[in-house]
């Protein structure tokens, strides 16, 4: 704002956006979309650009592990897999919940249930390969232990870690 010369007041005045709003965006107290920063900008002088880069992700041991484990099963995934596994995966389920307490726990045992129970491969794929916090929380709870034979499931070397 202080290279545009630009004040609260003409800011506000100029994007449409009440100045006690923009306030309170401007010193975090609520989020800005991104359409609001770029509407913001381009009332003085700037536009708004996102640049996309890929940033590694540090999982823990156990983490890296299931991580690993589930995507040796990604590669298998398919509707039918999914079917064939189908009984061993309502086994895996009800074992995994009469031994978990707490949530998110249950509540992801149920999401697992429901992707299961409606053929979602798009999204049991999206979850087991993911690096998102929502993702790790989840294979804590999957059912898909023992579907593999041991030696498609062995940890990897040090080489590929």
């Amino acid at each position: 704002m202080s290279n545009a010369g630009m004040t609260q007041s003409r800011l506000s005045a100029l994007s449409g956006v009440k100045q006690p709003s923009l306030s309170q965006m401007l010193h975090g107290r609520i989020d800005m979309s991104d359409d609001m920063l770029d509407r913001l900008l381009s009332c003085m002088g700037y536009r708004l650009e996102v640049v996309r880069t890929s940033v590694p992700v540090t999982l823990d041991r156990s983490s890296r592990r299931r991580w690993r484990l589930h995507q040796s099963l990604v590669s298998e995934l398919s509707s039918e897999s999914l079917r064939r596994w189908g009984p061993a995966l309502a086994r895996n389920l009800e074992g995994v919940r009469r031994s978990t307490r707490g949530e998110p726990h249950m509540r992801n045992l149920d999401r697992w249930s429901e992707l299961i129970s409606s053929d979602d491969v798009r999204g049991i794929r999206r979850l087991m390969t993911g690096v998102d916090t929502d993702s790790i929380e989840m294979r804590e709870v999957s059912p898909f232990g023992g579907l593999l034979p041991e030696a498609s499931t062995e940890p990897a070397s040090k080489s590929e870690s």
